[in-house]
């Protein structure tokens, strides 16, 4: 069965037409309406009728960064989208005729990992996902964790410096402001003005383009720019930190670690797997998790988003 799997996320919605086996047979992208409800319902609806135009399909997916109600039907809370309280499966379900099923793009990604990616073979994954904010995916035994509400496994939103930067979702100090793309690239234009010799590269390529974006700051890591590499250290102990607390309640036995800024590999993944170990309690007496980059990358939304509708639309 061909599902269409969406991501929506803050810049960018992303879709596609995925087999069962987790290919991509078809996919198109478009910029993301994020101030505007109903003109992200009419991209989305675009998106899907564009996908199926040749095809029959009985599911969508559609995966949205926010939190979902445990029936998988209403977007509680988008931080970075317009989406409060909104019933995103009954709208689209009017629309398209077709069964959709709303998940969080996080567990969507992580669930695609787990299936077809880097997470395969095991029975207790913990993703985390690095773009505009991050996201978390938590798989237990198997299954995908959503907790009482529908709205667990927020990583992002775990609470990392007491009364620290505010938060999209209301809150102060949460690890999507110290961890995420959004912040390396505050912390990128920061550097860049700060006119020290240590930012003086960022500010070359601001300088070239008029305003930083995360393309210039991933073109200074990728040179091993001090200033640029110093600042995805930052954010790898801060994720490394976070995730040791993690390893404490949940066990897993691998980390995936996805997102937009997972394509700096080992550079990302070094900081991070050094601080998870100077932060583990009880290391050297207990058995330690592995440490890699997703397997699909930005792909894992879509195809997590349209492997569960599919699961969904077969139980039903």
């Amino acid at each position: 069965m061909i599902t269409v799997g969406i991501d929506v996320g803050g810049t960018k919605i992303a879709g596609a037409l995925v087999s069962e086996t987790g290919e991509i047979i078809m996919s198109l992208k478009v910029p993301t309406p994020a101030d505007n409800t109903e003109e992200l319902i009419h991209a989305v609806v675009t998106m899907v009728n564009d996908l199926r135009a040749e095809r029959e399909i009985k599911a969508v997916g559609v995966a949205i960064a926010g939190f979902i109600d445990a029936a998988q039907s209403e977007v509680i809370y988008s931080p970075n989208l317009s989406l409060r309280n909104e019933p995103l499966k009954a709208k689209l379900e009017a629309k398209l005729g077709v069964d959709v099923f709303v998940e969080n793009d996080a567990n969507a990604a992580g669930w695609a990992e787990y299936r077809f990616g880097a997470g395969q073979g095991s029975k207790h994954m913990l993703m985390i996902t690095i773009g505009t904010g991050v996201g978390g995916a938590i798989v237990a035994n198997g299954e995908l964790f959503r907790g009482g509400f529908g709205i667990g496994a927020e990583l992002g939103h775990a609470n990392f410096i007491q009364d620290g930067k505010q938060c999209g979702c209301g809150q102060h100090g949460c690890l999507e402001k110290y961890a995420s793309g959004t912040a390396l690239l505050e912390a990128a234009k920061e550097l860049a003005a700060s006119g020290t010799a240590e930012g003086s590269r960022l500010a070359e390529l601001q300088a070239e383009v008029g305003e930083l974006t995360g393309n210039e700051v991933y073109q200074a890591i990728t040179e091993s720019d001090p200033g640029a590499i110093r600042l995805l250290n930052d954010l790898g102990e801060n994720i490394g930190k976070a995730v040791a607390s993690l390893a404490a309640i949940l066990d897993p036995q691998i980390l995936v670690v996805g997102g937009g800024l997972s394509v700096a590999g080992e550079l990302l993944l070094k900081p991070v797997r050094d601080a998870y170990l100077n932060h583990l309690p009880a290391r050297g007496y207990r058995p330690e998790m592995k440490i890699v980059s997703a397997a699909l990358i930005n792909d894992a939304g879509v195809v997590g988003a349209a492997d569960l509708a599919r699961a969904h639309s077969l139980q039903r």
